[in-house]
């Protein structure tokens, strides 16, 4: 339970434990802005907060280095805000509860944050160190990244001056990630007059919460339960079965986590109450059988709570229900020239229905982009068939890979030459900001690398403490060795 301050390489964790007190969830990001900036004062660098609510931070080359290419080191400022259902941890104002797990740093009931903040606290110690050996550095610490990559989105195209990007946010020590997937926002809602409650009918509230949940990008391959869809299968039997009818659906809170709780609350005529009842444990019983080996902890049950007056009309009730069942999520398939990676999924991340109105958040992603469009096709062609208008947005494109990259050759040779093997070059299926960066700064060169991180956007993500001191050094000898002006 020591500190994680203590841990090695101290730079680094000292500055993510101080990152760990910052309130930073995506939409909320004032307090670690300022954090930022008040850090690279104290540090002596020039920074800046953009027009799109980015940290730009600026440190010269060290002496002898000034004709050496200028290096954009870049990762994201806020975390996703997850949190286990019996967690009172307020991501706006409370700091995060850190401790050490053997060679694991974990939270307490909460995501931790090491996405991406391990790469924020990396950006942090270059700048403090008076003593490494680098070219011109430029630091884009980029606002909003987990919920629509709105930073990277408005990025002005003329600030950044970097012909390469040393992009900090991926999840596995040892891999050079050179390509991912585009991704999309798919939003569909509607509107309604809300029915009045049947006098006499008792009102139920079902919980289907303790799923593993997980990256929507990294985990949508795993075979995990998402809330929404194993609800709407109950829900469906309890109209049917019940006639029971929905008042209110809460499922997922963001749209890049497999949603790993939901809560509908039904109402059904007295007589039905233990029938709903038992209903509800039968479906206990066939979920977690059906996720047997994935999902553990799987709790569903039901509750008696006040009557509300109104409830979602039958017919419109009926349309969500079906809008939700025909609503793809999980993988489309798979690369076809890399069938261990996936090319195209999509995310039932976020259902909120009320008695007056509905809204239903996907995000899809693809690594091409025609399935892409294949993809949002068949997701509003679910949302409008039943009377939901559909939006789209948040769209970025994919980065495909640079079979020329002198970056990834140069960056290959030096993990081998320090820790004895190559690192794997990898595509991925999360999205990075690397391909809305490139769409603006063209001219980059790119590789994306980091340290070890499990579970990220789940109260179970946590960071590997032995990943970090390599992916320290990996970093600092890159950046010694980045080649002189051409």
């Amino acid at each position: 339970m020591s500190e994680i301050k203590n841990l090695q390489p101290e730079c680094i964790w000292r500055n993510f434990d101080a990152l760990t007190q910052v309130p930073r969830p995506s939409g909320h990001l004032e307090k670690v802005q300022q954090f930022l900036l008040d850090f690279a004062k104290k540090v002596g660098v020039e920074a800046f907060k953009d027009s799109a609510n980015n940290i730009v931070m600026r440190k010269p080359a060290s002496p002898g280095m000034e004709n050496r290419k200028t290096v954009m080191l870049q990762a994201h400022m806020d975390m996703v805000p997850q949190k286990t259902p019996d967690s009172t941890h307020n991501f706006e104002t409370d700091p995060i509860q850190t401790w050490i797990d053997g060679e694991w740093v974990k939270t307490k009931g909460t995501t931790l944050g090491a996405d991406n903040g391990l790469g924020i606290a990396a950006i942090m110690a270059v700048m403090e160190d008076k003593t490494l050996k680098h070219g011109p550095i430029e630091a884009l610490c980029t606002a909003d990244e987990e919920t629509g990559m709105y930073g990277a989105n408005d990025l002005p195209a003329n600030q950044m001056t970097a012909d390469i990007l040393l992009n900090l946010d991926t999840e596995d020590e040892g891999e050079m990630i050179v390509g991912s997937a585009g991704g999309i926002n798919i939003t569909g809602t509607i509107g309604y007059k809300s029915a009045d409650t049947e006098a006499g009918d008792k009102a139920i509230k079902v919980t289907l919460k303790g799923l593993k949940g997980g990256h929507s990008g990294l985990e949508i391959n795993e075979g995990r339960a998402n809330a929404n869809k194993q609800m709407v299968r109950f829900v469906r039997e309890a109209i049917s079965q019940c006639d029971a009818r929905l008042a209110e659906w809460h499922g997922g809170n963001m749209r890049n986590a497999i949603p790993n709780s939901c809560i509908v609350i039904l109402t059904v005529p007295a007589d039905n109450v233990e029938a709903l009842k038992e209903l509800v444990e039968d479906w206990k019983v066939y979920i977690s059988e059906d996720y047997y080996g994935i999902e553990e902890g799987i709790e569903f049950f039901a509750e008696d709570i006040d009557t509300p007056k109104t409830e979602v009309p039958a017919e419109i009730q009926d349309n969500l229900v079906d809008a939700i069942y025909a609503c793809h999520d999980g993988v489309i398939r798979m690369i076809p020239s890399i069938p261990s990676k996936v090319e195209t999924s999509s995310n039932l991340a976020i259902v909120d229905i009320t008695d007056t109105k509905a809204e239903i958040k996907v995000l899809a992603r693809s690594s091409s982009e025609s399935m892409k469009d294949y993809i949002v096709t068949t997701v509003s062609s679910a949302f409008s068939m039943v009377g939901m208008k559909v939006e789209t947005d948040g769209d970025y494109t994919g980065w495909n890979p640079n079979p020329n990259s002198p970056m990834v050759a140069l960056m290959s040779n030096i993990y081998k030459d320090l820790f004895g093997t190559e690192p794997t070059v990898q595509v991925c299926h999360a999205g990075l900001e690397c391909s809305i960066i490139l769409s603006k700064y063209p001219q980059l060169d790119i590789v994306s690398f980091g340290p070890t991180i499990r579970s990220p956007h789940t109260p179970g993500e946590r960071a590997h403490i032995p990943s970090v001191p390599k992916f320290w050094q990996f970093l600092t000898k890159t950046l010694e060795e980045i080649p002189v002006k051409g």
